[in-house]
């Protein structure tokens, strides 16, 4: 079965810097894609970054776009959030998501769709 860990979440200022980690473990195959969804409080879970684990293309919403990056360490089996720039509104809880699809839950704004979730962590920016 496919397992996801996060790890890295906290208490940030805004304009300050924090990085997460997803620990995976499971996969069959490498036709899979790992990123990073968040729900705030009071709203939807919205798509954040993904990373193929085959080609490591990456997929950024335009919200994150310029001030997260994510990437892949596939000797550790493990994807980082690096997050700069934190802003208040970037606080929610994040949760690592696996999928084949993922890029296109990501697009479409599908996170019911997707097939493996980790526990989550909380960030929270203060202003």
């Amino acid at each position: 079965d496919v397992q996801l860990v996060e790890s890295g979440g906290g208490l940030v200022q805004a304009g300050g810097s924090l990085t997460l980690s997803c620990s995976a473990s499971g996969f069959t195959s490498d036709d899979y894609a790992i990123g990073w969804f968040r729900q705030a409080p009071g709203k939807g879970r919205e798509g954040v970054a993904c990373i193929s684990r085959s080609d490591n293309s990456t997929y950024y919403a335009h919200s994150v776009r310029g001030r997260f990056t994510i990437s892949s360490d596939n000797a550790k089996n493990t994807v980082y959030l690096h997050m700069n720039s934190l802003k208040p509104d970037d606080t929610a809880v994040y949760y690592c998501t696996a999928d084949p699809t993922l890029r296109l839950w990501l697009i479409w704004d599908k996170a019911d769709l997707v097939d493996h979730w980790g526990q989550g962590t909380q960030v929270t920016v203060s202003s």
